[in-house]
């Protein structure tokens, strides 16, 4: 018993580190309510991606320009990525509402509505 205990703990000791370093690894998203691109994501999008220095202009690292519906839909498996981990962005948090909004307007299909 004690073997298996030792076993177990070890187990749950490797599964643990193998996660990114302060990423947000716990968000689970509630994708009960459906989501517009218009009405939910890009207002998000517009506050918090399309800024001087960011997403707006291109030039950002990574997708480029986020300010079309587009250019979002061609990279939302990026950003997706990048709001669940938290790492997106940068200099800033999204709230729980916002990561939900996004990550489930992408889950279910991304459409341009």
């Amino acid at each position: 018993m004690k073997k298996v205990i030792v076993f177990l703990t070890a187990v749950v000791m490797a599964l643990t580190a193998c996660t990114k370093s302060g990423a947000d690894t716990s968000f689970t998203p509630d994708c009960a309510t459906p989501k517009s691109y218009a009405a939910d994501v890009s207002p998000i999008l517009q506050v918090s991606c399309n800024t001087v220095g960011c997403h707006a202009s291109g030039s950002h690292e990574g997708p480029g320009a986020l300010v079309t519906y587009q250019q979002v839909y061609n990279n939302r498996s990026g950003i997706r990525k990048s709001v669940a981990n938290g790492s997106m962005p940068e200099g800033s948090t999204l709230t729980a509402a916002e990561k939900n909004a996004i990550i489930c307007w992408i889950d279910n299909g991304a459409a341009n509505n």
